[in-house]
């Protein structure tokens, strides 16, 4: 281990019950969604705020790294210790308070998203963030990427719930930026900063965030099409006709089929070809959802070769399961993938989708496409055979040629996911040197000796050079 000496100095100040150097605690901390394992020399489990000072006190002191993890299932390596190091595990700090006057949630990072929302559904509020990761993504690694998920288009994401963080800079000081207030403007944002730095700049140790009122009704759709470029097409209709959609989510022609060979049928009597789908929810006031739905229907009607309401919630929770289990479906197409959380404006979705379509004539790799259609977050996918060296370098061009045409698009490489390590070959892609000279002083002047999280996000790693490790994850 590279830092031995270091760990064996911590375990003797915070004892084995938080410093474990195991071979199965190491492992389970050496990886996430992405499967790249690397080995830290030690897993912390920390009792509570003092240990985590003292352990970023000693690892800024001796520099030894260290990479925060929650639930575990970020999908670039953002979670992955890269340099070895210290893993510090914050996802047993699971306490949780909702103020149900105010709707205000207190919130430790261990906090199971789905956890919260439920709670707060208890309480007449509502927690608008929904990840498919949610029955097991942590409110800290939410956090930490800024989630989105598929009710991103009308509540937006994580960024806009979070109230205050408080927790501790590199250099085991503790801070908190924001309070349980409406409102806040003394000094810098630095609370903004935090969300979305995939925790390269602090480690949040607890959230004040801001619940809503708990729609009264909601009413779900399945939408069926001939193809992908009539669903795309009616789900601006949807949106400019000023219709009170909260998930719009766009499921593709293949990806409809292999959810469907995973044993995922969506419930639609058709013949013949397998349609490209609009999974649709409206919500709010139960009158006004009412009349949403009439308009709703009416417009897509002529467009689609079948629509269905969900008869209840049951049915509707099936239809978002459905949705949920895409990305491990895309295996039944190749044991290689390459998943791309891309945004493109409305005006371009159909130009991104032929691209990819193109690509898949070209290389003779399957890219299934599915993902957000409201706020035009796709998860656009290569697939490819992990062992072959040939499918490897067609993977690496195509998954290049798409980054480069959603910036020439006005689009974002990434929305939800962050940039890790599997997304670093096109940061240079997206922005100017002059931006990333900017965020890495941000990163030098609040991590002096770069210790946390290092190697991720403006690094050059090429995720499809290094083989992923073959395990099974609680969400598989």
């Amino acid at each position: 281990m590279a830092f031995e000496a270091q760990t064996r100095a911590l375990a003797a100040q915070l004892g084995p019950e938080v410093v474990r150097t195991d071979g199965a605690a190491r492992f389970a901390a050496s990886l996430d969604n992405a499967r790249l394992s690397f080995l830290p020399d030690a897993v912390l489990l920390p009792r509570d705020e003092d240990d985590v000072a003292a352990i970023l006190k000693a690892a800024n002191m001796e520099k030894v790294p260290v990479t925060i993890r929650g639930g575990g299932t970020a999908t670039t390596g953002s979670a992955s210790p890269v340099l070895g190091g210290w893993a510090l595990d914050l996802s047993g700090w699971k306490n949780l308070h909702i103020d149900a006057e105010t709707g205000i949630a207190y919130v430790q990072p261990g906090v199971v998203t789905a956890t919260l929302a439920a709670e707060a559904e208890k309480l007449g509020w509502f927690y608008p963030p929904d990840p498919s990761s949610s029955k097991y993504s942590t409110i800290g690694g939410n956090i930490a990427c800024n989630a989105g998920g598929m009710r991103g288009a009308r509540y937006g994401v994580t960024r806009d719930y979070v109230m205050a963080l408080e927790g501790f800079l590199p250099t085991g000081e503790w801070v908190r930026w924001g309070g349980d207030l409406r409102k806040w403007a003394a000094g810098y944002n630095m609370r903004d900063l935090w969300v979305g730095s995939e925790g390269t700049l602090g480690v949040v140790t607890g959230a004040v965030l801001r619940l809503i009122a708990k729609p009264a009704a909601r009413a779900t759709f399945l939408c069926a099409f001939a193809d992908e470029f009539k669903a795309l097409e009616a789900s601006r209709a949807i949106f400019a006709a000023r219709l009170p959609a909260s998930i719009m989510e766009f499921m593709d022609r293949a990806s409809v089929a292999c959810t469907a060979a995973e044993g995922l049928v969506l419930p639609l009597k058709l013949e013949g070809a397998t349609p490209a789908v609009l999974l649709v929810e409206l919500d709010g006031d139960a009158e006004k959802v009412e009349a949403a739905t009439k308009s709703f229907e009416e417009l897509v009607s002529g467009r689609t070769v079948a629509l269905r309401r969900a008869s209840s919630p049951a049915e509707a929770e099936l239809l978002w399961e459905v949705r949920r289990r895409c990305s491990k479906a895309m295996f039944r197409l190749a044991d290689g993938k390459l998943n791309e959380d891309i945004v493109i404006p409305p005006r371009a979705q159909e130009e991104l989708l032929a691209f990819t379509q193109d690509l898949h004539a070209r290389y003779g790799l399957a890219t299934p496409v599915f993902g957000h259609a409201g706020d035009g977050n796709f998860h656009v996918h290569v697939m490819y055979r992990a062992g072959d060296s040939g499918d490897r370098a067609k993977a690496e061009k195509a998954v290049t040629e798409i980054m480069e045409k959603v910036v020439a698009l006005g689009g974002a490489i990434s929305g939800e996911h962050g940039i890790g390590l599997a997304k670093q070959p096109f940061l240079s892609l997206q922005l100017s040197p002059a931006e990333i000279a900017a965020m890495q002083a941000v990163k030098k002047a609040l991590d002096p000796n770069g210790i946390l999280n290092p190697g991720k996000i403006f690094g050059a790693f090429r995720i499809w050079e290094h083989e992923k490790t073959s395990v099974k994850l609680p969400w598989d």
